[in-house]
């Protein structure tokens, strides 16, 4: 089943993403690779498609987990977790329709 997975970054984490990036890419990588990810990508702090200094206010991951419990794991041990750029996630169940 498919999940949604929301990151929300806290204040001024812009170099922890930075520094956190390629491993935080690498398991999204993962996930490409096994057929297993809708889309993935950052939501900037402003109406532009490269922030610059202002930053992201977080991110969205979806993609495919035998259970909410798996998809919940994934989330947490997140990079951006470890690194704290999120201060909060959130995961709950998502239904495809369109395209």
């Amino acid at each position: 089943m498919w999940y949604v997975i929301e990151g929300y970054d806290g204040q001024d984490v812009l170099a922890a993403r930075i520094a956190a990036r390629p491993t935080h890419l690498a398991r999204l990588q993962a996930l490409q690779e096994q057929g297993r990810l809708l889309l993935a990508g950052p939501c900037p702090a402003i109406d532009s498609e490269d922030p610059g200094p202002a930053g992201f206010s977080g991110s969205v991951v979806i993609a495919g987990f035998d259970s909410l419990a798996a998809a919940r794991e994934w989330a947490d041990a997140d990079p951006y977790v470890a690194a704290g750029v999120y201060v909060r996630t959130e995961v709950r169940p998502f239904r495809k329709v369109l395209p």
